[in-house]
């Protein structure tokens, strides 16, 4: 199957990162910014990194950026770059567009535009960071949307010894078992059957019903 191939403009610390991960995957890469600091520092590792005004469709044109699958729109701070760049975007018919917004205003317009999807990862992160100061048994945390997380976390101590049928966790808790890892550096066991007993070290992979599991894992309560 054909890699993807992705664009990034703005290649500031969230889009530079994001270039740098893909280019790790050996994905297609195009790197676009307006400061030549930040196309020479992407030009070590993407497939292409170029000075371009980003706002401007004849200079994405000319890069031919209607022929990349993805793009991300990584300058959050300037709504009307954003604006101007998801816009020329559209208009050279690039199939899916992810933006940065840095508030709730910006994310509401940017999706209103076109873009598919608007992330505001410093919110996102700040939300990771408190629940993991909550949490006394979360390790990895991934959210799927509104109402659902992935999860791994420390065996609750009150659960040791105890079944998970006996447990009844997406009962009480909104939580659904779906491997258990018996140690910290041991591969994963998927899907338990339903009368394995919990044990002291075991490492549990859920996913859970948000609302449900933090009424009780941020308040103390599992």
């Amino acid at each position: 199957m054909k890699q993807k191939t992705y664009a990034i403009l703005g290649l500031g610390i969230f889009g530079s990162t994001i270039a740098k991960t893909l280019s790790e995957y050996n994905c297609e890469v195009i790197g676009i910014d307006k400061d030549i600091t930040c196309v020479e520092r992407v030009s070590e590792f993407a497939t292409q990194a170029v000075q371009a005004d980003f706002t401007d469709i004849d200079q994405l044109r000319a890069i031919g950026i209607e022929e990349v699958d993805v793009a991300v729109v990584a300058t959050g701070s300037l709504l009307e770059e954003s604006i101007m760049a998801i816009l020329n975007l559209k208009e050279l018919g690039v199939p899916y567009i992810l933006a940065k917004a840095k508030n709730r205003m910006y994310m509401q317009i940017l999706l209103k535009i076109g873009a598919d999807k608007v992330v505001r990862p410093e919110k996102e992160m700040g939300e990771r960071v408190a629940k993991s100061l909550l949490s006394r048994n979360i390790i990895e945390m991934l959210d799927i949307d509104d109402e659902y997380s992935i999860m791994e976390m420390h065996a609750p101590r009150n659960w040791v010894g105890k079944a998970l049928n006996a447990l009844d966790l997406r009962a009480q808790f909104g939580i659904n078992v779906l491997g258990v890892r018996k140690h910290a550096h041991e591969s994963l066991r998927i899907s338990p059957s339903a009368d394995y007993v919990i044990e002291a070290d075991d490492q549990l992979l859920v996913i859970v019903q948000n609302d449900e599991f933090e009424k009780f894992e941020y308040l103390g309560k599992i």
